[in-house]
């Protein structure tokens, strides 16, 4: 269940307010002068005791108190913090109309929504086109920091685009619902069980997907609500799951995420500039597996990992670090060196074992022992409260990126199902597989060629 992250630039260094800059108390209040909505005080209040307006709000950020009204009571409130620029955060853009569809090759995001539809009875392939086209002019517009065409919620008002992206995919039922089963890849064919499965059929698979991811949590929640409204009557929520990941910037520098397990986790994700990047991750134009429409477009793998988190924190530092194969503290693999440093599969301790377990989960999933197969993870991690019991509803919402799932993640858990000493610590219980087509050009909507073929 390795995850991943591609390193991500640090914020522009943000100017401290100064508490103690001086302000001009002899500034008056305007009696006419609306409301401060970022300050939060009303012109038309005068200030107790003659200070001004200035002069009060000066006092409130030097002390965090607030003075109330009132006969000069002393109101013990906080103090709202100072205005600061919007940052490169919650500048930074992704662009809709893209070669592939966004949320595949960006970096992890904080905050990150997946949701699956089903379309509504009597809904065909009529309504799904319609609804592509709403949904694909929501991203864009939404993706670019501006509100919803319609009955926009405001809930993103005073944020930039937050690096949203928004992914659309077909699930394999969506063919037969909408008439269109010549063009369903042979890549969709149903994945097969494996031995950590516990599937709940309720949460996995669907019509239609979506992954949402931003930087910001009420940005990706606008971004979610949107996409549930313009749904309207042509489809319905199947299944809804909702993930995090560290913030970008939290880090004294950019460096491998860590899951909820506290391993660093993705050293070895495959990179962009890699020479067969795109041979992995994405289906060729000139591809004679896959239909036309799949052209610069990939396979996603959606996964729901419990981790078994009391179970896994009973073990010492050193045994989980022997479950990996890696150090704990800096993701460095057992046989030395630093976080990249390349494994020594060969290497051995004093009494002649193998430094990297022969089971270790690091070792297992490597490219070089699965004949090459390698993957895009790009997940989040989840929380979804504690179970009667008492145990964490936490792990992994495993998100996996190939041009071709029976030879990326199909074989990687066949290795992993035969003997990973991660797989007692961890718990399959939703999948699916969707077709995610190449992104839209200018004019077009995702899905525009395979639904008007």
């Amino acid at each position: 269940m390795p995850d991943q992250s591609i390193p991500q630039s640090l914020p522009e260094a943000r100017t401290p307010v100064d508490a103690e800059e001086p302000v001009d108390a002899e500034e008056p209040v305007d009696a006419e002068e609306p409301v401060d909505a970022e300050e939060g005080v009303p012109s038309e209040t005068p200030s107790p005791e003659g200070l001004t307006r200035r002069r009060l709000l000066g006092t409130a950020g030097a002390t965090g108190l607030t003075l109330g009204a009132a006969g000069g009571a002393v109101g013990y409130t906080a103090a709202p913090s100072q205005a600061t620029p919007l940052s490169s955060i919650g500048a930074d853009e992704a662009m809709f109309h893209v070669k592939h569809q966004p949320g595949i090759t960006q970096g992890l995001q904080a905050r990150g929504h997946l949701v699956a539809f089903d379309l509504a009875a009597g809904a065909g392939r009529k309504e799904a086109t319609a609804l592509l086209r709403r949904w694909s002019e929501t991203a864009r517009r939404l993706m670019a920091g501006e509100a919803a065409a319609t009955d926009d919620t405001d809930v993103a008002r005073d944020a930039g685009p937050s690096s949203l992206t928004v992914t659309f995919g077909f699930g394999n039922s969506f063919f037969t619902r909408t008439g269109l089963e010549k063009q369903r890849p042979v890549a969709l064919d149903p994945l097969p069980d494996f031995s950590s499965d516990h599937l709940d059929k309720t949460r996995s698979n669907g019509d239609l997907w979506v992954q949402i991811g931003a930087n910001d949590a009420l940005v990706a929640f606008h971004a979610l609500r949107a996409i549930q409204k313009d749904a309207g009557g042509a489809a319905k929520v199947r299944w809804q799951m909702n993930g995090f990941n560290r913030t970008p910037g939290a880090t004294a520098h950019p460096m491998t995420a860590r899951n909820l397990m506290g391993q660093m986790d993705g050293t070895r994700n495959p990179k962009p500039a890699d020479s067969d990047f795109d041979q992995r991750i994405f289906v060729p134009a000139d591809s004679t597996k896959d239909p036309a429409w799949m052209a610069d477009g990939s396979y996603a793998v959606v996964r729901r990992i419990r981790m078994l988190l009391d179970d896994w924190e009973k073990l010492s530092v050193t045994a989980q670090e022997q479950v990996i194969g890696r150090r704990k503290s800096d993701g460095a693999a057992l046989s030395g060196g630093a976080e990249t440093t390349a494994m020594d599969l060969e290497k051995t301790d004093a009494n002649g074992d193998l430094v990297v377990p022969i089971n270790a989960h690091a070792r297992i999933t490597r490219p070089d022992q699965n004949g090459g197969a390698a993957m895009l993870r790009r997940p989040f991690s989840y929380h979804d409260g504690i179970d009667p019991d008492g145990t964490p509803d936490a792990g992994l919402l495993f998100v996996c990126w190939q041009a071709d799932p029976l030879r990326g993640f199909v074989t990687v858990q066949r290795k992993l199902d035969r003997g990973d000493a991660l797989s007692k610590y961890i718990r399959h219980e939703a999948s699916g597989l969707f077709a995610v087509p190449g992104g839209a050009a200018e004019g077009e909507y995702v899905g525009q060629r395979l639904l008007e073929a």
